[in-house]
């Protein structure tokens, strides 16, 4: 499902631009996403760590601190305090939207502050930090000696931060020094995940060792290895939203996934037939019939391809899946349609993509329409494909034809 636009008041009455990435399925939990300083919810790390955790069943708000990107404010005047402040906001938001925020993922100082907020965000149940300061001021250590004197003395200067112009007010240099970082992680009381890469030049990983030091039980520490600060290589960041995911999962409230039980099924054979260069023949239970490859492919094209197979599957028990719903809510659903086609683009994130359109015939209101698309993202065959699946091969004996005795023999 694409991102969609999630805009919010600020702690200061100014509106804030977020947008929200929607997992395909049943969400396990909602994450907040705090990007790394000056960055931006359009970031690669913000972009890339957001629709992974998505795709891994987490849906994900990321949005522009004052000042920045889309939202309204001067980042001038904006400082640590009022980036933990909206932080909180943003969770409000998404609490009074129903979609309770669960986990914390904040990249740089954005980690630091996903810190501060989470002992007032009550729905939290965890927190990860990627490159994270141990203190707020370390900030300050990236600005010329000159400029923040400038700063101080003249109440705002401007400032170049990868190698982009923004100017920094004096509360910001105030605020950085008065947090106490550390202190609040000790009092934290909530699992803890920090990533880092020893490498990283810009927040050195000495600030993941104070951080592992100053939390409590439970915390966990995942090296990144030969990532850089910003998280430029696509890699690093799924890397990153996978361990994310995955750690995480042991936190994040239960949830009823499956709208029907999957029924045990006896399997499905499959054998050439001899005929053309790929044509196979299918037993399912009582059902016979063929598979094949396109004509253009060396195939016969007398049956369908086993992507086309795939695709059935999910847009067969799509079509179930809604009927049972509607019958056991009493909904006026005359009849299903349902499309399904399959893509492949190596340079996307996953690379296959199943595309299904949906076609509902009957007096249904607007709101009993909606309700039925949300139960075709729990159908079982969707939930298998975004899942994931684990796939056992063995090889068995066989009887050797040609030689009338076993192969092994």
């Amino acid at each position: 499902m694409p991102a969609t636009a999630f805009n919010f008041m600020s702690s200061t009455g100014e509106q804030l631009s977020g947008r929200i990435e929607h997992p395909a399925t049943t969400p396990r939990g909602w994450a907040l996403f705090a990007h790394c300083f000056t960055c931006g919810k359009d970031s690669l790390a913000a972009v890339r760590i957001s629709r992974a955790l998505a795709l891994a069943g987490i849906g994900v708000l990321r949005f522009d601190f004052a000042g920045l990107g889309g939202s309204a404010g001067e980042f001038r005047d904006s400082g640590f305090a009022s980036d933990v402040a909206d932080l909180v906001c943003a969770a409000n938001a998404m609490s009074d939207a129903e979609m309770p925020i669960t986990l914390l993922v904040g990249h740089s100082l954005g980690g630091a502050a996903c810190l501060m907020a989470a002992v007032d965000i009550p729905t939290v149940r965890a927190v990860a930090t990627i490159a994270a300061p141990a203190d707020v001021a370390h900030i300050l250590s990236t600005i010329d000696p000159e400029c923040l004197t400038r700063i101080e003395r003249d109440g705002s200067a401007q400032v170049s931060f990868a190698d982009r112009p923004f100017v920094v007010g004096r509360k910001f240099v105030t605020d950085a020094r008065a947090q106490a970082l550390e202190e609040r992680i000790g009092a934290l009381q909530l699992p803890l995940l920090l990533l880092h890469a020893p490498g990283d030049d810009v927040v050195g990983i000495k600030n993941a060792s104070r951080l592992f030091q100053a939390a409590k039980h439970p915390k966990s520490f995942v090296s990144l290895d030969q990532a850089d600060h910003l998280l430029r290589e696509r890699a690093d960041a799924e890397y990153a939203a996978s361990v994310i995911a995955a750690w995480a999962s042991r936190y994040l409230p239960a949830t009823d996934w499956d709208i029907r039980p999957v029924q045990p099924m006896a399997g499905v054979t499959a054998h050439e037939t001899g005929a053309g260069r790929f044509q196979v023949a299918i037993q399912a239970g009582r059902h016979r019939f063929l598979a094949d490859e396109p004509v253009e492919m060396g195939g016969l094209a007398s049956g369908p391809t086993p992507y086309e197979l795939v695709a059935a599957g999910l847009a067969a028990c799509t079509v179930i899946t809604m009927r049972l719903y509607a019958k056991r809510v009493n909904l006026p659903l005359d009849q299903a349609f349902v499309a399904v086609s399959h893509s492949r683009d190596k340079d996307r994130t996953p690379q296959d993509r199943f595309n299904r359109d949906i076609r509902l015939v009957g007096d249904l209101t607007a709101e009993q329409r909606d309700k039925l698309l949300s139960i075709a993202d729990r159908c079982p065959v969707d939930l298998t494909l975004v899942r994931g699946s684990d796939v056992v091969t063995e090889l068995v004996e066989t009887q050797d034809k040609s030689r009338g005795g076993d192969s092994n023999g």
